[in-house]
């Protein structure tokens, strides 16, 4: 018998029908091969917002071929991703193809090893309709909303603009914490700190100025901190309390989606676009040397902390064999996830926990080891002894001030012998271990000083934790964070700064007309509620046309009053001024944004009309004729370098241009792909050179 396995990815097809062998054909849809088409609504509002999906363009012939091949095959299996966006592709599949709704020709693989396809054919089921019309009720809301709210903030601020269900969320978050940080008063405060040893022990330890007569004391200027010293000069400093104890701390669970983009920038400097993609070609398979081509981690779009029995005792085996029994906990350590989400496959982990990342390491590229490395540490953590500290609390008293010494010693490193979590501000004020003391020791004082502080305003969001905050108020899901933060920045809502999301002008003024005249599309409460409600979907709880409904009208009714009130209506934006001069009337030249993307325009309209293209010069001179180097773009917005001397000089190159000339003949040096700066004059000098790797380079 002959039998069509349908997957996502091409990568993915190859491996499966690696493990699959002869009498299976396994085909690659490439994603979906049918939506909503982007040149109209596309959803029959009148008609109880009825979808009219199409074929994408450009996939017309495969959905032919795949159609032949199907008529041609004893059986189809719908082997699309382990979600719900992959429960729509194979319902979309099914719908083209004409197969049986009720027919048990589903299948999903949790990891592409021969394990899980094999478990995963022979656990074949319907589709689950629920499943997808959660997805349908999520595509069609945002059509509705992105598709109806766009040309409204387009035609009040500028063209081009778009609004959408969970971007404008993720983009009011930034902007309330910019207001946040303008609005924030730093307060002067200071801190009393001393430096002491315990003879006859040589080693140095710190304490700090916690209290005068018993009542905390709080020093908010410099004249109380001299005042504070002068007490304190001659004073004898005795060990007036001594406190021991243990403390246990616990590992982090698994990854799911989330915490894997969150630890991934801040351990590895990743962008969450660039994390997702080195995971993906894990889960998809790689070639591992002797153990094949094998998929080496789970599916990477989860919100789950499950794992399984088998994956937790081969993880159990590692860590005995390795480290010893004692670094196993008593009792078996289960993660509880949260309430809202989809438990249909396990947390990211990886297929074969003895297979550990220095094994495979000569097969991976930098970027698939260092994920399969986190991704590998992590689990293998979780499933590890706590750690065990001893703690010790020192009260130094001087006069009537007393300070505060902490520490810590490790008992049992437990899972830190592997791995620690890095949070997003590491403060380890008791990581040094304190020398012995006890009550009565009499201190040398070795430096005692006032230092001045000021409170802090809250840090921009950077991609990681704008991502966590977006989790935690329960907003977007695993498939969707990538796109949420790159949807902002791509729109100019927001620029990065280093790490750090900055609102742009324009962002702000998206914001601020949302908040006035459609608050409900950036209230966190109320995206949150629409989440948990098209949560309720999956479980058949909840009708989708009928929340579809509900939520459309509480949309329509206040955009139609927006519309009516702010009829001729239209938000100015400052105008960004360049050094370019006007050549008709002498004025500097501002950057517009147009049908067609950014230009230069005088801005004495209308009395003076004179527009140019927006160039951005780079420091290369053109290798054939001297002139400049300018980045251009292609319809896509693809950037590629040519001459300003074109059409007289028709030089153009993809690679990116330097501030480096050539050392053999003087000419602008350019960087491929392989991080190599070459000279362009390949006949007369042919000069090559590595670019040594750093973070910039990295990221």
């Amino acid at each position: 018998m002959s039998k069509l396995v349908i997957v996502e990815s091409p990568a993915k097809a190859k491996n499966i029908k690696g493990y699959l062998g002869k009498g299976y054909d396994v085909v690659a849809s490439m994603g979906h091969v049918r939506d909503l088409p982007a040149a109209r609504l596309s959803v029959d509002i009148a008609n109880d917002f009825e979808p009219k999906y199409a074929v994408i363009k450009g996939k017309e012939n495969f959905v032919k071929d795949l159609k032949k091949k199907a008529d041609a095959s004893d059986y189809v299996y719908l082997a699309t991703d382990p979600d719900r966006e992959g429960e729509a592709i194979s319902w979309h599949l099914a719908t083209l193809l004409g197969l049986d709704m009720n027919e048990k020709n589903r299948v999903t693989f949790n990891e592409i090893t021969k394990n899980g396809v094999k478990s995963g054919m022979a656990e074949p089921r319907a589709i689950d309709i629920d499943f997808v019309n959660a997805q349908q009720a999520r595509r069609i809301l945002d059509r509705l909303i992105g598709y109806k709210l766009s040309p409204f903030i387009s035609q009040k601020i500028r063209r081009g603009l778009s609004a959408g269900r969970v971007q404008s969320v993720a983009l009011r978050l930034v902007v309330d914490r910019e207001e946040e940080i303008r609005a924030f008063k730093p307060e002067e405060y200071w801190s009393i700190d001393a430096k002491f040893t315990n003879p006859p022990e040589r080693k140095t330890f710190s304490a700090a100025l916690y209290s005068k007569d018993g009542e905390k004391i709080k020093v908010t200027n410099k004249e109380q901190s001299d005042k504070i010293l002068s007490d304190l000069e001659g004073a004898e400093y005795v060990v007036t309390d001594v406190k021991k104890g243990t403390r246990k701390k616990n590992p982090t669970p698994p990854f799911t989606t989330s915490t894997l983009q969150q630890e991934a920038s801040r351990r590895l400097s990743f962008q969450a676009r660039r994390t997702m993609k080195a995971a993906q070609e894990l889960y998809e398979g790689v070639d591992a040397g002797s153990l094949g081509t094998v998929g080496l981690i789970t599916y990477m779009r989860t919100d789950s902390l499950r794992i399984s029995d088998e994956a937790r005792n081969a993880g159990n085996k590692y860590i005995a064999d390795t480290y010893g029994e004692k670094y196993l906990p008593k009792k078996p350590r289960y993660y509880k996830s949260k309430s809202n989400i989809q438990d249909g496959h396990e947390a990211i982990r990886p297929t074969m926990p003895n297979v550990t990342p220095d094994e495979i390491k000569a097969y991976l590229s930098s970027d698939q080891y260092k994920i399969y490395k986190l991704i590998w540490e992590r689990f293998i953590a979780s499933l590890m002894e706590s750690c065990m500290q001893e703690t010790m609390k020192i009260e130094i008293t001087a006069k009537d001030y007393v300070f505060n010494a902490t520490g810590y010693t490790v008992k049992f490193d437990g899972f830190t012998v592997l791995y620690e979590e890095k949070g997003d501000e590491e403060k380890r004020d008791d990581a040094s271990p304190l020398p012995p003391m006890k009550q009565g020791d009499v201190l040398k004082l070795k430096s005692i000083l006032g230092n001045q502080h000021f409170t802090q305003p809250p840090a921009r969001y950077t991609e990681a934790s704008l991502t966590k905050a977006l989790e935690e108020n329960g907003v977007g899901r695993p498939s969707t964070y990538v796109t949420i933060t790159s949807t902002i920045l791509n729109r100019e809502y927001v620029k990065r700064e280093g790490k750090q999301f900055v609102p742009t002008e324009l962002g702000e003024a998206v914001t601020k007309l949302l908040e006035e005249r459609l608050p409900n599309i950036v209230d966190v409460k109320y995206t949150s509620k629409m989440e948990t409600d098209l949560d309720k979907i999956d479980s058949g709880e909840k009708d989708y046309k009928e929340m579809i409904r509900r939520y459309y009208d509480e949309f329509e009714e206040p955009l139609e009053k927006a519309k009516a009130d702010m009829q001729g209506v239209k938000i100015k934006l400052t105008e960004e001024e360049t050094d370019v001069v006007c050549e008709k009337c002498g004025r500097n030249m501002v950057v517009k944004v147009g049908r067609f993307g950014k230009f230069l325009a005088c801005p004495g309209y209308p009395e003076c009309k004179n527009t140019k293209p927006l160039v951005f010069k780079t420091k290369a001179k053109c290798p054939e004729c001297g002139g400049d180097v300018i980045e251009k773009k292609t319809k896509k917005g693809t950037s590629f370098y040519g001459c300003s001397n074109y059409p007289d000089c028709k030089f153009m190159t993809w690679d990116l241009p330097s501030e480096e000339v050539c050392p053999k003949c003087g000419k602008s040096l350019f960087r491929r792909k392989g991080n190599v700066l070459y000279c362009p004059d390949t006949e007369g000098c042919g000069f090559t050179k590595p670019v040594p790797r750093s973070k910039k380079t990295e990221e």
